[in-house]
């Protein structure tokens, strides 16, 4: 069965569950330690599901674990695709409350992607990932998440010679969240992607509008840390490289670190300060059918690695350590469904003159087409 067909057939099923993605993860409490997620946090992550279809657990969601921080907070972050039950759901939210702003942009979107001729569509396909601040956010009101979009399948590389294509999709998400273009924060964007070597790629696309306007960007596949460094600089990232130069030789020196990525946030004025570094110790191919599967001892020696690294809450890297998990079946109202659990990635934080913060991205994802 294609993907597209599982996906469908998984969200009729899950229509049957219930009606929010509040109703589903309800059944996974049990699944999340309470080290990572204590249970008052895990309510506010419910209060902001209950805003969201069921049908949304038919792509991955999860949650974005700050293991520098002792409180068992989260943030929560989900997927949709156009053309599906999901979207149908948002744009008819975005007819009947033009308030509801995050309905509005996916509907402004999902309405480019799906039109006749789309080149945001040849670039990033019909996916959307949003990210909300829930532990993050404190006592802040971030009601509106973060988007982000991935060039999956026209994936843009360095020395491609593709600027049009970057350009076309900041374009789209600097529209749909209702931002003014800016000149001077597009050609800083150009700059970044100019700036990158052969053989990586600009990964992913992403604006956060409840917070200070940038763009963040996530360019994957530095082979070494010269090539990062001489990239960071070309780019023009205000921060320090001796700083990234010690925190990739301290990991080189415990794992085996295969590739590395970077996330950086545009601005009209130039690079912000922080950057977001991920070593990476299994390549990654956003077309592989497998992409969200990993082998059950693959993060160890990263995670041992992690340990070493002052700050890092020791509980929470052993809660970590076990989130991976072989394909489960679980049984419902809708019938049979296969659970998929993994680590996306872990991001490593720095700012000033060292390692700050440390962030576990992880996944859950249903399927009533898959066999464990």
């Amino acid at each position: 069965m294609e993907i597209d067909e599982a996906v469908t057939l998984t969200q009729e099923r899950l229509a049957q569950e219930g009606a929010t993605m509040a109703d589903l993860l309800g059944h996974f409490r049990n699944r999340v330690a309470p080290v990572l997620v204590g249970d008052p946090q895990w309510q506010r992550i419910l209060e902001c599901a209950a805003r969201l279809p069921i049908t949304m657990g038919a792509l991955p969601f999860g949650l974005e674990l700050p293991l520098h921080e002792p409180a068992p907070e989260a943030d929560f972050g989900a997927s949709l695709a156009s053309g599906t039950r999901t979207a149908a759901f948002f744009r008819e939210r975005a007819r009947t409350d033009e308030a509801d702003a995050t309905a509005v942009a996916i509907t402004r979107l999902f309405g480019e992607m799906d039109a006749e001729v789309s080149p945001l569509r040849d670039i990033v396909g019909r996916k959307l990932m949003l990210e909300y601040d829930i532990g993050s956010a404190r006592d802040r009101e971030r009601t509106h998440p973060g988007m982000f979009l991935r060039p999956g399948e026209r994936p843009i590389v360095g020395a491609g010679g593709q600027v049009d294509d970057v350009v076309t999709v900041v374009d789209a998400l600097v529209s749909c969240v209702g931002w003014e273009r800016n000149g001077a924060e597009r050609e800083n964007v150009e700059r970044v992607y100019l700036a990158q070597p052969e053989d990586t790629r600009l990964d992913s696309f992403g604006v956060f509008p409840s917070r200070e306007r940038s763009i963040r960007l996530a360019v994957m596949g530095f082979k070494a840390g010269e090539e990062l460094r001489a990239w960071l600089q070309d780019a023009g990232w205000p921060g320090q490289l001796s700083a990234v130069d010690t925190v990739i030789a301290r990991f080189k020196e415990r794992a085996h670190i295969v590739r590395s990525g970077a996330n950086v946030d545009v601005r009209q004025e130039g690079l912000g300060p922080t950057l977001g570094l991920t070593l990476i110790v299994k390549q990654r191919y956003t077309k592989d059918s497998r992409y969200w599967l990993d082998g059950l001892t693959d993060w160890d020696p990263f995670l041992e690695a992690l340990g070493h690294e002052k700050g890092v809450v020791p509980e929470k890297l052993a809660a970590l350590a076990r989130w991976v998990s072989k394909p489960t079946p679980l049984f419902g109202k809708g019938g049979r469904y296969v659970l998929m659990r993994g680590i996306h990635h872990i991001k490593l934080v720095i700012s000033g003159d060292r390692l700050r913060e440390a962030k576990a991205y992880v996944f859950m994802v249903l399927s009533a087409a898959v066999s464990p």
